[in-house]
């Protein structure tokens, strides 16, 4: 069950040495407790919302530090001042409103790129397929975020308006291929659309 005080979470306060431990343990760490959405208050030293998901995941990356020689803490912590409570929420909802940001500076790239392939009159499901990956990409990046923004940070919105933009602007953009590929066929005549050995021919 997850830990509250008059409304207000509990916090994991999170401590990790590696210096005993092998350098991949401490690439590791890092890692996983960002991915996480940790927010260090000092080298070595973070919090998450004391959470069932976060916590599990909590506990078994600190037993996989110490059983590579490293050593590791989780203590939980109330903040019971609610000026200070909200300044912690406001830091982390900072931290994952730059990341929502990154993804609104990057998608107008791929906006323009189908733009740009529309007005050359390159709409080809080669095209397609590349801007699929790019839009994958760009999903999964967001999802990650999203995993991590515990306080319903205020950029996300933004970000999927973002990446839906972009889903909407490809949808067309493949619309425009298929029409162009029809286009084509209708162009052909029945007869050069065959092959040459499944031509039929007129005998007198």
């Amino acid at each position: 069950m997850d830990g509250t005080m008059s409304g207000r979470e509990r916090f994991l306060l999170v401590s990790v040495s590696t210096a005993d431990a092998p350098a991949a343990t401490r690439v590791r760490v890092w890692r996983k407790l960002r991915s996480l959405g940790a927010h260090y208050v000092q080298q070595s030293v973070c919090l998450l919302p004391d959470r069932e998901p976060v916590r599990r995941q909590v506990e078994r990356l600190l037993a996989s530090v110490r059983a590579d020689g490293g050593t590791a803490r989780r203590l939980t912590v109330e903040i019971p001042d609610d000026a200070e409570y909200a300044e912690l929420v406001g830091q982390f909802n900072t931290e994952r409103d730059a990341e929502y940001g990154e993804v609104v500076e990057r998608t107008p790239a791929l906006l323009a790129e189908l733009e740009m392939e529309t007005a050359r009159g390159n709409a080809t499901y080669a095209e397609v397929e590349e801007s699929e990956a790019d839009l994958e990409r760009f999903e999964k990046w967001l999802a990650k975020i999203t995993s991590r923004d515990h306080f319903a940070a205020p950029g996300a919105d933004e970000a999927r308006a973002a990446v839906e933009r972009c889903r909407t602007a490809l949808a067309a953009f493949e619309d425009a291929a298929i029409a162009a590929q029809a286009g084509e066929g209708a162009a052909r005549s029945p007869e050069t659309a065959l092959p040459a050995s499944a031509r039929l021919h007129t005998v007198d």
